[in-house]
């Protein structure tokens, strides 16, 4: 997935989901990459899209990004 600007997401990207939330991507089904706390077995059923833990709403699985999505910080 990318998000509005065209940056593809990533695995450990902080962003704003919507104003007001932020959120880690804990996994990206898109490029293979997943977290500890989120392997492969328990969302590779997912198939596409990218799985964000977001500060007031939990765990969101995104295929297409929200308006005003964007990406504040990436992991190095």
């Amino acid at each position: 997935m990318k998000y509005t600007d065209g940056t593809l997401a990533k695995l450990g990207d902080k962003i704003l989901v919507w104003e007001g939330n932020e959120g880690v991507v804990v996994c990206s089904m898109d490029t293979d990459e997943y977290s500890e706390e989120y392997p492969k077995e328990a969302f590779g059923y997912l198939e596409r899209g990218i799985m964000v833990l977001s500060e007031k709403a939990g765990l969101i699985h995104y295929v297409k990004p929200e308006e005003g999505m964007r990406l504040i910080e990436r992991k190095r």
